[in-house]
């Protein structure tokens, strides 16, 4: 079952809430993306089938999306919050333990989030993120949390490395072999979407 979810005007989000769900997913997407994103889709449908409701949410409205705010991490960290606040609202996915996947900027938002809400966020995932932007929050960060690189995203990959030496909580780097920022590479979004439904298998419920 999915239903719409708004926050504020022009912030929206799709609940997907299966009927034996044991957790529920928020995502936070990074620049450029949206809730439509097939990259997004595609992971929670394979975290649907590990019976985890998600949120596929926006934090920018279309007007701010091509602007400075996809840099704004306190802004996005607000916004994160905001939807997690929503559904209690939600008779389907109110009771159900949380955990956030973040990509790109969207992965500091939900570190960001993850510190300030430590009983409630139980595991992070991040894919190709920016876990650097989360600046002083990485130590307060004591939910599990997987960091996703791509072999081949070699800048990024030195930035999630470094920022893993300053999470407070336990932490494991995951590298998909040949795979690019995007993941674009034939199986390589597969291999995220498997390593993220383990993950929060392990940690949420």
């Amino acid at each position: 079952m999915t239903v719409p979810l708004t926050v504020d005007p022009g912030l929206e989000g799709d609940l997907t809430v299966p009927a034996d769900a044991i957790g529920v997913v928020v995502f936070a997407h990074g620049s450029g993306s949206s809730r439509h994103s097939a990259r997004n889709i595609a992971v929670a449908r394979e975290l649907q089938d590990n019976r985890f409701a998600t949120l596929l949410f926006d934090l920018l409205n279309a007007d701010e999306d091509g602007g400075d705010r996809r840099f704004d991490i306190d802004l996005l960290t607000e916004r994160l919050r905001a939807a997690m606040a929503e559904l209690t609202n939600h008779q389907e996915a109110a009771g159900l333990p949380i955990g956030l996947f973040g990509a790109s900027t969207g992965a500091a938002a939900a570190l960001r989030a993850a510190a300030a809400e430590p009983g409630r966020v139980r595991a992070v995932v991040s894919r190709g993120g920016r876990p650097d932007l989360a600046g002083d929050a990485l130590g307060r960060v004591t939910s599990p949390t997987l960091l996703v690189i791509g072999a081949r995203d070699e800048e990024v990959l030195r930035l999630n490395e470094r920022a893993a030496t300053e999470l407070g909580g336990p932490r494991r780097i995951e590298i998909v072999p040949n795979a690019t920022h995007l993941f674009e590479e034939t199986g390589a979004l597969e291999t995220v979407a498997q390593l993220a439904a383990a993950w929060f298998s392990d940690h949420v419920p």
